[in-house]
């Protein structure tokens, strides 16, 4: 089977001074108003305040264009008038990786070059860059899929700094103006077929988390966001998966769960300590869960299909094969992007081709599925879920634009120039498309 994932590592670079922070648009701490991490304010997919447009071409609704220096796979973040967004930046000559060939390695690149690492600030109002900043200068010691980037990794803000997490190439916290707070260094990471890497860190308060699940030694660690200091650290026995974690809040005590193959975990945020664990899913975890109304819900889909939803309340050590386990499915289940789970309905696609699926995730029976989209082929980017709406967009540039409920109805479907596997960004009144080439504001206003 082929892996074509949505892997890989990370890099950074910089210069210019920015405003300070922009006043949060929303109360509390303004995350349901912002895009603070991959998968939106509640890790599901869902921007609840954003209403972007529904039509749009390269002639119509660009309200600007931005060629981006060098090629990442992550998915920008959004806070107040600010968009960050990681790359790597290839210079010199082609040279073999360091590590060498890696067992079963197949459809990698044949050489690499020296990458620098960046992070950028773009002024979300204009489209131009207010700061760059190189964080680190490296020749990938893993050559990586053929479709995948050396900068897959997603940032995360928290409206005062922004933390870019690079796999072996580092994790950095930078401030406002894109200045170096503090670094982590963790050494290689030893990817399945040397495909990449691409987890995400996850953030909750002034707690980071990073999912380091390689072909070596694993674990799962928490970091002080102030001082890089490390709260805790979970040794795991796992192989590469390439999740990000999820952090959930259930009666008031967040806990962090992280898919992978052997058991998909509930972690306690303050210690570190397994809450709760199951088995069954597959090898080689890229999706990533997410949860609602009491329930996880992760699936994964490599040499068998596997999905699962479990009822947190009550949930304690190993619940595989208990009543805790309140649905599953093995057939038909996501690999690359992971699901939408919007108002009670799950949406996902069969592995990463253009067969969606729609279910009510409290039971996981089908409101509609298999569903074969037209104009589309495949997908790396997760969906979307605004006003009522569900976006898809395809490596080959077409979004699709669904109506949000139990029967599939196609709203529109709107084509760039570009080759996306990022996944879509809604705030406000924009849509933010991160290709290959250009980062795209989409935008009737």
């Amino acid at each position: 089977m082929r892996i074509r994932a949505l892997l890989l590592s990370v890099a950074v670079f910089g210069c210019q001074a920015a405003a300070a922070p922009a006043a949060s648009p929303q109360g509390d701490d303004g995350r349901e108003a912002n895009w603070p991490q991959w998968r939106g304010p509640a890790g599901n997919g869902v921007a609840p305040r954003a209403d972007p447009p529904i039509r749009w071409s390269e002639e119509k609704n660009v309200r600007w264009k931005l060629a981006l220096p060098g090629l990442g796979h992550s998915t920008p973040v959004v806070w107040g008038d600010r968009i960050f967004v990681t790359a790597a930046l290839p210079f010199g000559d082609p040279v073999a990786p360091t590590a060498g060939r890696r067992d079963g390695e197949h459809d990698n690149l044949k050489a690499v070059r020296r990458q620098k690492f960046v992070v950028l600030a773009v002024g979300r109002g204009d489209g131009k860059i207010v700061w760059q900043r190189t964080v680190r200068e490296n020749v990938p010691h893993e050559s990586g899929h053929q479709t995948g980037s050396f900068a897959s990794n997603s940032p995360v803000t928290d409206g005062e700094r922004v933390y870019a997490f690079f796999g072996s190439n580092g994790l950095y916290c930078l401030n406002w103006d894109g200045l170096p707070l503090w670094e982590k260094d963790f050494g290689q990471m030893h990817s399945l077929h040397a495909h990449g890497e691409g987890s995400s860190p996850a953030l909750h308060g002034e707690t980071l988390i990073v999912n380091w699940d390689h072909q070596g030694s694993c674990f799962v660690a928490a970091f002080d966001t102030r001082t890089g200091k490390e709260r805790w650290k979970a040794a795991r026995e796992e192989i590469t998966s390439w999740s990000t974690p999820l952090v959930v809040e259930h009666k008031d005590a967040p806990q962090v769960i992280v898919s992978a193959t052997h058991r998909i975990r509930g972690y306690d945020l303050a210690t570190g300590r397994v809450l709760w664990e199951c088995g069954g899913l597959s090898q080689n975890v890229v999706s990533s869960p997410v949860a609602g109304d009491g329930l996880v819900i992760a699936g994964s889909s490599y040499e068998k299909r596997a999905m699962l939803a479990i009822r947190l309340e009550g949930a304690k050590g190993d619940i595989t094969g208990t009543d805790h386990v309140i649905w599953t499915r093995d057939r038909n289940t996501p690999y690359v992007p992971s699901p939408l789970l919007y108002e009670g309905k799950l949406y996902f696609f069969s592995h990463y081709q253009a067969v969606l699926f729609c279910l009510d995730a409290r039971t996981g029976e089908a409101h509609y599925g298999p569903a074969r989209l037209p104009e589309v082929t495949d997908f790396y980017a997760s969906p979307l879920g605004a006003a009522g709406r569900v976006y898809l967009t395809s490596r080959e540039g077409v979004t699709l634009v669904l109506k949000h409920g139990p029967a599939l109805e196609i709203l529109a479907t709107n084509r760039l120039d570009d080759r996306f596997s990022a996944s879509p960004v809604a705030v406000g009144a924009d849509l933010l498309l991160r290709g290959e080439r250009h980062l795209y504001c989409i935008s009737e206003r």
